[in-house]
């Protein structure tokens, strides 16, 4: 991963050497881009000037799925290629990308109807290979989804998904393209294009840490930003356009919202999908799907009408658990980059990819987590014609190298051996020898062990206290109030790894509990009139 004094020594090579590509943005697809170039042979350094997957890639629902609302829209390829890569991760990334079994209720007179969910569901399986779809009748369906609302119950429908944590997700990416020889950098941020008779032939950088300026010289420049893609192209869009939808969640505790399965429910006021599944020890709760028109240069945070409509849904379908705005342990909200094409309502918008090459910039936004791998891949054979003859190997091959199985720990059950192995992969060991006294143990809460904290801290480009909390692990979201009842024993993991003195972590963890409170707790209801709207 990185070393000590990884970030002096990559800043020394920036403006030492040719680069083939020059990655703009460290979210799942930029980290995807890196991976298929570095692993075919380019001289590839990819630049994000927050953190990695400081954007959409740490804010999604959290599901690898294969799109099937997308199967009533009619988009057979997209939901083909979704669910062909979904099974691909979970293959090879067991224990980060995890099977979940999704249940959905069949009630008397509301759609979809037993006949049609099943037709679609029926569909959705053959592409995937497999029988995954069962109906159950109401007594059955009622211990696979305690809780829910029992009148006019005729039955359910269960299904199988994916789920995953999805900014380890992009770490585990970039370590694999790190491997390679691929270069990653994050808060390094593209301060300007660098044009030579009118082509963009590389990129002005800023290092936000040091104020220091590097001019990046590269065949290609690929600019992967998601939603901010329109920022990096400028004035000139050639009539592409995009569309920022804010998808927002909230996190409950386990106990309080108990779910075995994902339980999938048509919102009563829209008839917008919406679920509730288990992750990480928590229960999550999503998604909206409203315009994000706030500044894109601050974080995006769920509205107070936003929340209404999450618990309105929760009140809905589990009538008899009571749960209330006191009941919510922290919310996110992300900006989904999706191409605008005018539909009035938001979630009929397409979630197709775009690839446009404007004078020597190929931006690349849109898409769907599940399908990076293939959208880094579309990416790179459309900047192929400027990388001097060289062409993308599209044989199939792995995403992610094999990882040995971690030996048997007397601290460590099944479970913990296979997550630690999909989400470090072949650094699971390391981390698993380095630990220190009781830091196997599991934080309450959670499934994370206290010895990630370490690891993190010495070895995943950690730079501020919000990177450990809310990306290299996700204690931000799962513990109330942003885990401050646990600081001070994490700054005692934490601090001598990361090399700060007192005052810099006093600094940072200051810095963190505002932004925790800003964007992460649950608004206010009286929020102003301002951010109702946006």
């Amino acid at each position: 991963m990185w070393q000590t004094n990884w970030r002096d020594e990559a800043c020394d090579t920036l403006t030492g050497r040719k680069w083939d590509v020059v990655v703009i943005g460290g979210g799942i697809t930029g980290a995807g881009i890196l991976l298929e170039a570095a692993r075919n042979g380019l001289r590839a350094v990819l630049v994000e000037q927050r953190d990695f997957a400081w954007g959409t890639s740490s804010r999604s629902s959290k599901l690898v799925h294969g799109g099937l609302r997308y199967l009533k829209e009619g988009k057979l390829l997209l939901t083909r290629d979704s669910v062909h890569e979904r099974q691909k991760l979970l293959q090879e990334a067991a224990g980060l990308v995890e099977p979940q079994s999704f249940a959905f209720a069949d009630y008397r007179g509301r759609k979809p109807g037993r006949r049609m969910f099943e037709l679609g569901l029926a569909l959705y399986d053959r592409m995937a290979g497999q029988r995954a779809r069962h109906y159950f009748p109401p007594d059955e369906f009622t211990l696979l989804a305690p809780h829910i609302a029992t009148a006019g119950l005729d039955g359910g429908l269960c299904y199988m998904d994916a789920k995953t944590d999805d900014a380890r997700l992009v770490l585990r990416v970039l370590q694999e393209a790190l491997a390679c020889g691929g270069t990653a950098l994050n808060y390094m941020a593209a301060r300007r294009l660098v044009r030579r008779n009118g082509q963009v032939c590389g990129v002005e950088l800023e290092d936000t840490v040091s104020g220091a300026r590097h001019a990046v010289e590269a065949k290609v420049v690929i600019s992967a930003t998601g939603a901010w893609a329109d920022a990096m192209r400028g004035a000139k869009n050639n009539g592409h356009k995009l569309r920022p939808l804010r998808g927002s969640h909230l996190v409950l505790p386990a106990w309080r919202l108990p779910v075995a399965q994902a339980v999938s429910l048509m919102h009563p006021q829209d008839g917008r999908p919406v679920f509730a599944f288990p992750w990480e020890g928590v229960t999550l709760v999503g998604t909206t799907d409203v315009d994000h028109r706030a500044d894109m240069r601050l974080e995006a945070a769920i509205t107070p009408g936003e929340v209404a409509y999450l618990l309105a849904a929760l009140d809905f379908q589990f009538p008899q658990l009571g749960i209330t705005r006191d009941d919510i342990v922290a919310t996110y909200a992300g900006v989904r980059p999706v191409i605008d094409s005018g539909k009035a309502d938001p979630s009929k918008e397409g979630r197709d990819h775009a690839v446009w090459l404007e004078d020597g910039l190929l931006t690349v936004t849109g898409g769907k987590l599940t399908t990076f791998r293939l959208i880094a891949q579309d990416a790179l054979k459309h900047a192929a014609p400027m990388l001097g003859g060289w062409q993308l190997d599209r044989r199939p091959q792995p995403i992610f190298r094999p990882v040995p199985a971690l030996a048997w720990h007397p601290q460590l059950g099944a479970f913990q051996r296979r997550r630690l192995a999909g989400r470090y992969g072949c650094y699971a060991a390391m981390l698993v020898a380095d630990a220190r006294e009781g830091e196997l143990e599991t934080i309450a809460g959670t499934d994370t062990l206290y010895a990630e904290l370490r690891w993190a801290a010495r070895m995943e480009a950690v730079l501020h206290l919000e990177d450990l909390l809310l990306r290299r692990t996700r204690l931000g979201l799962q513990l109330r109030d942003g885990g401050i009842e646990l600081l001070s024993k994490i700054r005692a993991i934490c601090q001598p790894e990361l090399k700060w003195d007192d005052a810099r972590w006093a600094s940072e963890q200051a810095a963190y509990l505002a932004l925790w409170r800003q964007h992460y707790s649950v608004p206010c209801e009286s929020a102003p009139a301002a951010q109702k709207a946006a």
